[in-house]
């Protein structure tokens, strides 16, 4: 094995990277801000993969931070709004010339107000409604469309040694299913959202944030990059994924060169991905075979496969187990290791096994690699 290690799980961070930090220090810089007082800021002197952007140190968290708990449903859909925007976004700000900031400009009383109904509030995107609708007809007629709006600010490095604004991201998350009561404290009844309905009222809300944003004099100049995302049901145990993507380039006030994105999260195993996903669902099929034949003690395994274009990218394996042995779980962590190479040698895999008392092993196998990554948590 190309990595077979027994140390503490402190140190499994800095392992993982694939990277010796380096000993050069971070660079240190002024950045511009809307108070339009200069302060200082460091960009890390290490970059752990050309497919991470580098934080601005102090990081700097978005205002409107907190409201993604109560707008999307999600822990899963949380996380890929955000690292599904990053990806989207290094189409137009490269990791190599860009740095990553949370969003700075939205307030969260403004991003509050835009999500409101417009018949509530006068800059309010989602559609009015009036006393007169009944639930049924507010859940076919003027669903909630846009439950959250996430901002990214991508900054770069000037010959004069500061940063400065290069763009921004937005992420306009949209309900796939709209929710509602038709009494007080009543039984919620749900009402599926139309995906060509989602696709209009997303661009159309999108020309009219960025229309918004361009009032903003640190925004009238720069790239506005727009990512639809659509959420997934409540009770999902996989991420929804960006469906559309656009631009509004520097100085525009509407976004051009609309892309549909053809992504998804399959869950393993099930009927859906038998039928649709066969190749992968077969290979998922053996190797949980050969799991249960000589390992009875665990839970059961559990895949999420992320597909773009049809391929997979990635395949995340869950295996909660019962052991509290050193030597079963090291047993187990080998054999696990060689099902993969068996079983999966052109796919990338990554393992997760885990126990009531937290995570135990670790297995990062990379397509057609034959000498996989192994850690195993003391």
């Amino acid at each position: 094995m190309k990595s077979f290690r027994l140390i503490p799980a402190i140190v499994a961070a800095a392992l993982l990277v694939g990277c010796v930090p380096s000993m050069k220090k971070s660079t240190e810089l002024t950045q511009e801000t809307q108070q339009e007082q200069a302060e200082t800021t460091m960009i890390p002197s290490v970059q752990i993969d050309e497919s991470f952007y580098k934080s601005l140190i102090p990081y700097k968290e978005s205002a409107s931070r907190g409201l993604v708990v109560s707008n999307i449903y999600t822990k899963y859909d949380m996380k890929e709004a955000e690292t599904g925007l990053m990806r989207l976004s290094q189409q137009q700000f490269n990791t190599k010339d860009y740095n990553f900031q949370e969003g700075q400009y939205l307030a969260e009383s403004t991003v509050k107000d835009w999500l409101a109904r417009s018949s509530q509030v006068e800059t309010g995107l989602n559609p009015p409604t009036t006393d007169s609708m009944s639930a049924e007809e507010r859940a076919t007629k003027a669903p909630i469309y846009l439950a959250h709006i996430i901002e990214q600010n991508y900054l770069k490095k000037s010959d004069d040694n500061k940063v400065k604004l290069g763009g921004i991201s937005i992420g306009l998350a949209m309900n796939s299913i709209y929710y509602y009561q038709k009494e007080k404290y009543g039984e919620y009844y749900e009402q599926a959202i139309d995906e060509g309905a989602l696709i209009e009222q997303g661009k159309k809300m999108a020309a009219e944030i960025v229309s918004r944003l361009r009032t903003q004099d640190e925004l009238k100049d720069v790239p506005i990059v727009v990512g639809l995302f659509k959420q997934k049901a409540r009770n999902d145990i996989v991420a929804g994924t960006y469906f559309n993507v656009g631009v509004a380039k520097a100085g525009q006030n509407d976004v051009s060169d609309w892309q549909a994105i053809d992504e998804e999260y399959v869950l393993f195993p099930t009927d859906d991905a038998q039928e649709v996903y066969r190749d992968v669902s077969h290979k998922f099929k053996n190797f949980k075979l050969e799991v249960d034949k000589y390992f009875s003690n665990y839970t059961s395994v559990i895949g999420k496969g992320f597909y773009q274009n049809k391929k997979i990218q990635k395949l995340t394996l869950e295996v909660p187990i019962q052991f509290f042995s050193t030597a079963e779980i090291i047993g187990f962590t080998q054999y696990l290791t060689g099902l993969l190479l068996n079983h999966f040698d052109n796919i990338h895999v990554e393992v997760s096994i885990t126990s009531v008392n937290g995570p135990e092993a670790l297995i990062i196998k990379d397509a057609n690699d034959k000498e996989p990554y192994v850690h195993i948590y003391e």
